[in-house]
């Protein structure tokens, strides 16, 4: 099994280690991007992880196995390869001090038939994860998304800004938001919301725009624009996502909503010239349709995280990049020659 290397973006100690009491978390969809990057570092701070995921087939279990491969071997990590609509997660959850549920399927890359695909597994899962954490008073910090808001009228965006999701993704991250207010109501769910918005880095999930550039750049191949590639979005890199996630579950508002992004927007555009620039290589580019239920552009307000929980993104963005198509360009890729920095005077 292929062991994925850490990333090597600089974190400046920003991870939560010091005088850190262990704790014993479930993290749904270990095997995924984001779920593989909390359950790293739960166990770099002394933390016990049970990491549940079904490794289904929305992308190559291959990836997935690589993900997880460096958690299996690090005391305090057991892995449970389960589906959440069926596993007595009512055993699971008893005597955990917090459940991170980020297990979810990817969205449809364009819609099929122009018609929403929404994920029903998916808010099952979830609901079953909110009535057993309910059950047990377990606090669930859980992942939502900036699709939620569709095209809205006001950017930056907060998260007081009325959903108005246009793709299957958006519509079922709704409906998992909407049963989390209502099993803290009926049931007294602590619960807490992620919103991220584009989160990159090592491991990112193939099918994302900046997993294809970097993978295009390795590779030699074609990279495809779907629409115009004036398209924008608030990109966060997996090491700040990562610590905000800990920081909610630790200190965030029971029931509160936070918008996870990166500080700068940015066009598609812009990121191919930006990963050309940095490895000093041609990327031949093909543009097709839209998706049917992409935005035109994302950007967050994260006045409120920073004001609960005092997070605030710390990986500038040349930074994030020069990580990912390293870790793109690692032993058994096709290799990306002269990476380099971009000169600070460079930098934005």
């Amino acid at each position: 099994m292929h062991v994925i290397p850490r990333s090597s973006a600089p974190n400046d100690g920003r991870h939560p280690l010091a005088d850190h009491r262990p704790a014993t978390y479930i993290v749904t969809g270990c095997a995924g991007f984001i779920g593989s990057h909390v359950a790293d570092v739960l166990l770099e701070r002394g933390d016990r992880v049970l990491g549940i995921d079904a490794f289904t087939d929305s992308y190559a279990r291959e990836t997935k196995q690589a993900n997880v491969a460096g958690l299996l071997w690090r005391p305090g990590f057991h892995l449970l390869e389960a589906d959440l609509v069926d596993v007595a997660l009512d055993v699971l959850f008893g005597g955990v001090d917090g459940v991170f549920h980020l297990a979810a399927q990817p969205g449809e890359l364009v819609e099929r038939g122009r018609t929403l695909d929404l994920s029903a597994r998916d808010i099952l899962a979830t609901q079953r994860s909110f009535e057993a954490a309910a059950h047990h008073g377990v606090r669930v910090v859980f992942a939502s998304s900036s699709s939620v808001y569709g095209n809205p009228e006001q950017y930056p965006t907060a998260e007081d800004t009325p959903p108005r999701p246009v793709s299957s993704c958006g519509v079922t991250k709704v409906c998992c938001e909407q049963l989390a207010e209502t099993y803290a109501t009926v049931a007294g769910l602590d619960y807490v919301a992620m919103r991220y918005f584009t989160v990159y880095g090592p491991r990112q999930r193939p099918d994302m725009a900046i997993a294809r550039i970097a993978a295009a750049l390795a590779d030699g191949r074609c990279f495809d624009v779907y629409g115009s590639g004036e398209e924008s979005r608030d990109v966060t890199y997996i090491d700040d996502a990562v610590l905000a996630t800990l920081a909610v579950m630790d200190a965030g508002e029971t029931g509160a909503v936070y918008n996870v992004g990166g500080g700068r927007e940015i066009s598609l555009h812009e990121v191919i010239e930006l990963c050309r620039h940095l490895t000093d290589r041609g990327l031949d580019v093909r543009y097709t349709r839209a998706a049917t239920g992409d935005v035109r552009r994302t950007a967050a307000d994260t006045s409120r995280i920073l004001a609960d929980v005092g997070w605030q993104p710390q990986t500038r963005l040349e930074e994030g990049l020069i990580a990912h198509l390293s870790w793109a360009a690692s032993p058994g890729r096709a290799g990306l020659s002269r990476l380099r920095p971009v000169p600070a005077a460079q930098r934005r």
